[in-house]
C-alpha cells in the first residue's frame, strides 16, 4: 500500500471512529480529486488528507495552497450538483504521520480549514 493510501484508509478510519459516515473515496472530475467525503451531523465534508512521514520539515496542511484549495472547491461543487443535498459542505483537512506498520499514527484534524 502507498503512504497515501494507508494515510486516506487511518483517516477513514478515524472519522468513522468518531461519528462519521464515509459516502466516498477518491471522487475524482476534471478539476482534481477529493480523498474523502463524509457526513456528519448537518455537514458533508469533504476531507483532502496529507500524509508524511513526520512534521520535522513542515507541517502537511502546508500542501493545501491556494491553488490546491480552488481546486478542491470545484471538485466539491461537481460532487454536490451530481448529489444534491440539504447539509451544509464543509471542506476540511486530516493530517496524518506516520508509517504503514509502525506505531499508532498521529492524527491532526482541522475542520473548515479553508476558512482560516
Amino acid at each position: 500500500m502507498t503512504r497515501g493510501a494507508w494515510g486516506e484508509q487511518a483517516a477513514a478510519e478515524y472519522l468513522t471512529h468518531k461519528g462519521y459516515e464515509i459516502v466516498a473515496r477518491n471522487y475524482r472530475t476534471r478539476w482534481g480529486e477529493i480523498d474523502l467525503i463524509a457526513v456528519q451531523g448537518g455537514f458533508l465534508v469533504f476531507a483532502e488528507v496529507k500524509t508524511r512521514r513526520s512534521e520535522r520539515f513542515a507541517q502537511a496542511r502546508e500542501a493545501v495552497d491556494a491553488r490546491k484549495q480552488e481546486r478542491l472547491i470545484l471538485t466539491a461543487e461537481a460532487w454536490m450538483q451530481a448529489h444534491p443535498t440539504a447539509l451544509q459542505p464543509r471542506m476540511d483537512v486530516i493530517e496524518v504521520y506516520g508509517t504503514e506498520g509502525g506505531t499508532a499514527p498521529a492524527i491532526y484534524h482541522l475542520e473548515n480549514a479553508f476558512d482560516a
